[in-house]
């Protein structure tokens, strides 16, 4: 099933299309600007690098969070539109389930973490099975030591959560602490266009009006608001 991914939850840009399995063009951008200003013109040179037109694409799959809450409704949004446009299927995909998936093969634990800001972490653990990564642990919000609290064996850490506060896991976990190379840490777009293309083609798509992001805590005007009284901007 020919897939068109967005991922837009962290500080990276990535957009990939796959056709099942079988990765065809990927292009990830990482340039501290709004995401808003570029998810267009990538989503564009993506189709035509693979040679094809959006009108052969048969379903699409974005990042569903934890993440970036403006990251996350810019992709969401994106991918919403050309959903309903083409009525084509969608789906999402957890950003903690593709880097999983990112780590490939292995006997290890593997715990995906993004940076939360706060001294925390978007965090889950998976085991990896034939199928792919398969999630253990339910998705949170936590400091790296309360996340490590729950890990007894060799871990393979990924995610900008672990590069941030690779230290920290390092001084806890010790040698149990195994990490992916300095340059993996980011989302790609073709993990989500993958297990994205798993889900449709075993016909669980998304409702397309209701989906939502994951965003496991309040943005930081909803807790300004909570603390203050305040209205939320």
């Amino acid at each position: 099933m020919m897939v068109l991914a967005v991922d837009t939850a962290t500080s990276s840009c990535s957009v990939a299309i796959a056709d099942g399995d079988r990765l065809l063009s990927e292009i990830t951008l990482v340039s501290g600007e709004t995401h808003s200003r570029h998810l267009a013109a990538l989503i564009e040179t993506l189709v035509q690098t693979a040679g094809l037109s959006l009108e052969r694409v048969e379903g699409f799959a974005v990042s569903q969070g934890p993440g970036s809450f403006t990251g996350l409704r810019i992709g969401i949004s994106t991918v919403k539109g050309l959903a309903i446009a083409g009525n084509r299927p969608m789906v999402g995909i957890s950003t903690l389930a593709a880097l999983a998936w990112q780590v490939g093969p292995t006997d290890h634990t593997i715990c995906s973490m993004i940076d939360a800001r706060r001294k925390e972490v978007y965090a889950a653990l998976y085991h990896w099975s034939p199928d792919g990564p398969v999630q253990v642990t339910a998705e949170q919000v936590a400091t790296p030591e309360a996340v490590l609290a729950a890990i007894e064996q060799p871990c393979v850490f990924i995610g900008s959560g672990a590069a941030a506060y690779r230290r920290r896991i390092e001084a806890a976990a010790g040698r149990r602490a195994l990490f992916v190379p300095a340059g993996f840490h980011s989302i790609r777009a073709a993990a989500v266009a993958i297990l994205g293309a798993r889900r449709l083609s075993a016909g669980d798509p998304d409702d397309v009006e209701r989906f939502v992001p994951t965003y496991l805590r309040r943005s930081d005007a909803e807790l300004r608001h909570a603390d203050t009284g305040a209205d939320p901007i």
